[in-house]
C-alpha cells in the first residue's frame, strides 16, 4: 500500500488527514490483526519544500484572519490554469477529503493583493498555503446558484505579495465534507422536492459517486461571481464563462476510494473512461476494501471537472459502451439499438469511423435528470422500445452520440453540430417540416438574447459563445443556414475533414467550408460567427407583377431587412401551376428587389422558410390578389 503525500511538517498536524487500518474492539475474532497502514495522508506541503522552514506555522484557520471580501472584478481576474487533486472519498460516510494543488493566474489589468477561492458550502476550508507559507484568509458564504446547496464557501486570501497581471503562483488548499442529494437551491425556487433532487443528483454514496463539477456541486476550487439561481440567464452565463476561461487548464487526478463490500468496476473523469486496476486491499471484517487510482494531467477543455464511480454491469457494441445497474442490465439493449439507428445519418455527416466510444452511466434513481460531460452519457435506464425512430432515446442518443464521431475546441462547433445532427434526425424521421418546427420552438429564446440593434446589447459573438442559447441553438441555426448556402455535400466534406488539434484560428472552419464549396463565405462568418450584430428582421414591403405576356408573369419582389445582420433567405413565388424558389441576399438594413418568371398566375410570395432566425418571425407570406 503506498502512502499518498505522507511528507508531513511540524504544526501540520490539523491539516493532515490520516486513516490507519488499526485494530478494534468489533474485529478482534480475526486470526491475526492486520498492521495500521496509512490509506491517505494530505499536507499542504509542496513537494521539494523544506519542512524545516516553516516550522511551528501552522496553516491560518477561518476566523483568524480579517480580510476584505472580494469583488467581481478579482474574481474575475483570477484563473486557474492546473489542477492537481488529491481526493480520498468515503462513500458510506458520504465524504471526500481534498489536497487540491493549483496553479492560479492573475488574467487582470491590476495587480492582485487578495484573491478568492470557492468551494460548494457543504464543505469546510482547512488551510491554505503557497510555496510552503501559510496564506491567512477568512471564510464567507455567498449565495450562488451554481452549487446545488444554493451557496457557496469563499475563502478571501491575503497574498504575501502583489500577483501581477499575467503572473502565476501556486497555491494548495485542503478541504473536506459531506456530498449528499439535496434539491435545496430548486427548492427555494419552489420545486417540489422530489423533482429538485432528479435533478441535483450529484452525491457521494455507497455504489455511486457522482460529481458534476460547477453549475451542479463545485467539489473543487473555483474564482467565480456568485450568481443566484432564477435571476435571468445570470448563472448560466457564468457557468459558461468558468468553462471558457479555464478550457486550456489542466487536470491530474489521484484517488483514493473505500468501499464496503464489491470494488466499484467503473470510474470516468472529466468526461473519459478510466482503466481501473485491481484494488489495493479487499474488505476484512470491519477493515474496507481500498481501490486507488490516477489520472495524469490532460487538458480540460470545455468541460467541468468531474468524477464519477460506479459498480455497474457493461453491454458494448459498435462506439457505444452502456454501463448499466445490475437490474437495468436487459435495458442495456435499448440504447445500443438507438445508436445503431442514428449511426447511419452520423456517417454520412461526420465521418465512417467514430473517434472515440459514448460511454452510457446508468444513474442511481429512474426519475434522475439526464446530463452530458464530455463523451459520457448520464441517463437512467429506461424501459422504451428500440423500434421507435422518433423517440425521446433516438434523440438524445443522436445528441450525445456526436460528440464520439465530432470533437471541437470551440463551443458553438462541439454543441452546434450536436444540435444540428438531432435536427437532421428529426427531418430524417418526421419531414423537413417538423425540423423546422424543432428549429422555430427554440428561437424565441435566442431573440430574446441577441441585442435587438448594435449598443442596444453587448451582444455574444458565437465564437465567443459560451451559453446553450448561442452554442446550442443559434449554432444549429447557422449549420442550416450554411447548408442553404453550400448544399449538403461541401458541408459534410468540411465537417468530415475537421480537426480540432489543427484549429488553432477564428477562420479555421469558414477556410474548410470555402474550400469544399468554392464559395465566398466571409459576409456571412462576420454577421454570424465573428460579430453579433442581432437578428434580421425581414419584411415583404411591395410585390409587383407585371401584366402577363405568353403565358409568363414577371414579378418583382421587394424584401427588406430591418435588422442589423445579413442573410440569405429562400424567396418562393408560388402560381397556379407552378413554384420557383430562389436564394436572395438580403443586406443588414437594407432592401434588395428580386425579379422572378412565373408561368400562370401568381398566388403568393413566401420569404424565409424556418431556416434563418429573425427576431419576431421566420416565415413571411403574402397573398397576391387576382
Amino acid at each position: 500500500m503506498k502512502c499518498v503525500f505522507c511528507a508531513g511538517r511540524p504544526g501540520m498536524a490539523t491539516a493532515a488527514l490520516v486513516m490507519l487500518l488499526a485494530v478494534t474492539a468489533g474485529a478482534q475474532s480475526l486470526p491475526a490483526s492486520p498492521k495500521p497502514q496509512v490509506l491517505f495522508s494530505r499536507s499542504a506541503q509542496s513537494e521539494g519544500q523544506n519542512s524545516a522552514q516553516n516550522a511551528g506555522q501552522p496553516l491560518a484557520k477561518a476566523g483568524n484572519a480579517q480580510v476584505p471580501e472580494a469583488n467581481d472584478a478579482e474574481r474575475q481576474a483570477l484563473t486557474i490554469t492546473a489542477y492537481d487533486l488529491n481526493l480520498h472519498l468515503v462513500p458510506r460516510e458520504h465524504s471526500l477529503a481534498v489536497e487540491a494543488r493549483l496553479t492560479v493566474k492573475n488574467a487582470g489589468a491590476q495587480p492582485l493583493d487578495e484573491m478568492a477561492l470557492q468551494i460548494s458550502s457543504a464543505l469546510q476550508f482547512e488551510g491554505i498555503e503557497s510555496e510552503g507559507a501559510a496564506l491567512p484568509y477568512q471564510v464567507r458564504t455567498v449565495e450562488s446558484g451554481a452549487d446545488h446547496t444554493g451557496a457557496l464557501a469563499e475563502a478571501d486570501i491575503r497574498l504575501k505579495q502583489p500577483l501581477a497581471p499575467g503572473a502565476t503562483m501556486p497555491v494548495t488548499v485542503l478541504y473536506s465534507g459531506k456530498i449528499v442529494v439535496t434539491g435545496k437551491r430548486l427548492e427555494a425556487l419552489g420545486a417540489p422536492r422530489q423533482i429538485a433532487e432528479a435533478s441535483d443528483w450529484d452525491r457521494i454514496a455507497e455504489g455511486f459517486v457522482g460529481l458534476r463539477g460547477f453549475g451542479n456541486v463545485v467539489w473543487y476550487p473555483v474564482s467565480s461571481v456568485p450568481a443566484p439561481l432564477g435571476q435571468g440567464n445570470q448563472l448560466f452565463e457564468e457557468i459558461g464563462r468558468q468553462k471558457m476561461r479555464e478550457s486550456d487548464a489542466t487536470v491530474a487526478m489521484q484517488v483514493t476510494l473505500e468501499y464496503a463490500n464489491h470494488a466499484p468496476d467503473v470510474a470516468m473523469v472529466d468526461g473519459q473512461v478510466v482503466k481501473l486496476g485491481p484494488p489495493v486491499s479487499t474488505p476484512q471484517g470491519a477493515f474496507p476494501g481500498v481501490l486507488e487510482f490516477s489520472v495524469p494531467a490532460r487538458r480540460l477543455g470545455f468541460e467541468a471537472p468531474s468524477i464519477f464511480v460506479a459498480e455497474r454491469t457493461l453491454s458494448e457494441k459498435g462506439a457505444v459502451a452502456v454501463y448499466a445497474r445490475a437490474g437495468d442490465a436487459d435495458r442495456a439493449q435499448a440504447y445500443l439499438t438507438a445508436a445503431a439507428q442514428v449511426s447511419p445519418v452520423l456517417k454520412k455527416w461526420l465521418g465512417a469511423k467514430a473517434r472515440t466510444t459514448l460511454a452510457v452511466l446508468d444513474l442511481p434513481e429512474g426519475d434522475d435528470a439526464p446530463a452530458e460531460v464530455g463523451s459520457v452519457l448520464l441517463t437512467p435506464l429506461l424501459a422504451v422500445k428500440p423500434e421507435a425512430l422518433d423517440s425521446p432515446l433516438d434523440l438524445g442518443m443522436m445528441h450525445a452520440l456526436t460528440h464520439a464521431y465530432f470533437h471541437s475546441r470551440r463551443p458553438w462547433l462541439e454543441e452546434g453540430v450536436a444540435s444540428f445532427m438531432v435536427s437532421l434526425w428529426i427531418e430524417q424521421t418526421k419531414g423537413r417540416e417538423a425540423a423546422l418546427e424543432h428549429l422555430e420552438a427554440t428561437r424565441g429564446a435566442l431573440a430574446i438574447a441577441e441585442p435587438a440593434s448594435p449598443g442596444a446589447g453587448a451582444g455574444e459573438p458565437l465564437m465567443e459563445a459560451s451559453d446553450p442559447v448561442h452554442d446550442r441553438t443559434k449554432a444549429a441555426y447557422v449549420f442550416w443556414m450554411l447548408r442553404s448556402l453550400v448544399g449538403d455535400s461541401a458541408l459534410e466534406q468540411a465537417l468530415q475533414g475537421y480537426e480540432s488539434a489543427k484549429d488553432t484560428t477564428p477562420d479555421y472552419f469558414e477556410k474548410l467550408l470555402e474550400q469544399a464549396s468554392g464559395k465566398d463565405l466571409q459576409w456571412f462568418f462576420k454577421d454570424w460567427v465573428y460579430e453579433d450584430p442581432g437578428l434580421p428582421d425581414l419584411e415583404i414591403t411591395h410585390v409587383y407583377p407585371a401584366a402577363e405576356n405568353l403565358g409568363l408573369t414577371l414579378v418583382a419582389i421587394d424584401v427588406t431587412n430591418h435588422g442589423y445582420a445579413a442573410a440569405e433567405v429562400p424567396v418562393t413565388l408560388v402560381s397556379t401551376k407552378t413554384k420557383i424558389t430562389r436564394m436572395v441576399r438580403v443586406p443588414a438594413h437594407g432592401m434588395v428587389t428580386e425579379r422572378v418568371e412565373i408561368a400562370g398566375q401568381p398566388l403568393s410570395v413566401q420569404v424565409n422558410d424556418g431556416t434563418v432566425p429573425e427576431v419576431s418571425a421566420s416565415l413571411h407570406i403574402k397573398t397576391l390578389q387576382p
